[in-house]
């Protein structure tokens, strides 16, 4: 094999996660298949999806006050912190290292563009059971 042959099969790898048990599946998938091929550090990404505040409007009999919305994004990026550390404490435990990476917006829009900006070659996504797959449904 000539030199540097085996680093350009070497993927630069994205996983994209949130609280459900399909992305923690999606994780485990990952480190247990492409473990070899990883390019080192693995992408994990998630997206804190803008935050709809009608529902504090509701509740507090108008407009919510600025403190209130303040204290549920932060909560919001709290879980989005653990979850991350979470899943970088699972690859740590299987020697692979691990970038965690977070942003705001619309999930599917962020994780295209997260695709692009960090030049990922394959993109792991959990299946919440709502394709044809899981329905039954013939393709």
């Amino acid at each position: 094999m000539a030199e540097g042959e085996g680093e350009r099969t070497k993927k630069r790898v994205m996983v994209a996660i949130d609280e459900s048990e399909c992305s923690h599946h999606a994780l485990e998938w990952t480190l247990a298949n492409l473990r070899d091929s990883l390019s080192s550090p693995l992408l994990i990404y998630t997206v804190q999806p803008l935050q709809n505040v009608s529902f504090l409007a509701a509740a507090s009999y108008g407009s919510p006050p600025p403190e209130l919305i303040r204290s549920v994004q932060e909560y919001q990026q709290k879980v989005s912190l653990a979850l991350l550390e979470k899943a970088k404490e699972i690859c740590s435990e299987r020697g692979v290292v691990a970038e965690t990476i977070t942003e705001m917006g619309d999930p599917k829009e962020a994780i295209c563009q997260a695709v692009e900006k960090f030049d990922v070659s394959l993109l792991i996504l959990g299946n919440h059971g709502k394709g044809a797959l899981q329905s039954g449904k013939r393709i």
